[in-house]
């Protein structure tokens, strides 16, 4: 008799599907990406410079696309940790703020609160 051994993930959001070489979605799109500007670069300079440069303007030009594709930061993607940065890092993008709410109506030292003077204005 033969038993049938299933693998589980020990953590279910690990969990990743492979669709073709045993890569995700993600990654596979990445790579096709990759691929295909390593192409458009080598087809676009080839009358321009020779084989061996060329080799390695591929390579630099289709590095970052395949990176994308693998890259992951404390759960993140390549694109969310790019735009994480702007957003830290640019004083023009918006930024949601964390506004503490209190239910008094005045802080402990006495001064009146943003929220009470917005509700003021609102309901006269």
């Amino acid at each position: 008799m033969s038993f049938i051994e299933i693998k589980i993930p020990k953590e279910v959001r690990d969990y990743h599907e492979n669709i073709f070489f045993g890569l995700n979605t993600r990654q596979f799109i990445c790579s096709v990406l990759a691929v295909s500007v390593a192409v458009g670069i080598y087809f676009a300079l080839q009358p321009y410079v020779g084989t061996e440069e060329i080799g390695w303007m591929c390579i630099l030009g289709a590095a970052p696309f395949a990176a994308c594709g693998f890259f992951t930061y404390h759960g993140m993607t390549a694109e969310q940790v790019l735009w994480a940065w702007v957003k830290s890092e640019t004083p023009c993008v918006q930024v949601r703020q964390l506004l503490l709410r209190s239910h008094a109506a005045r802080h402990p030292c006495g001064h009146e609160t943003k929220e009470r003077f917005a509700y003021e204005e609102k309901h006269p």
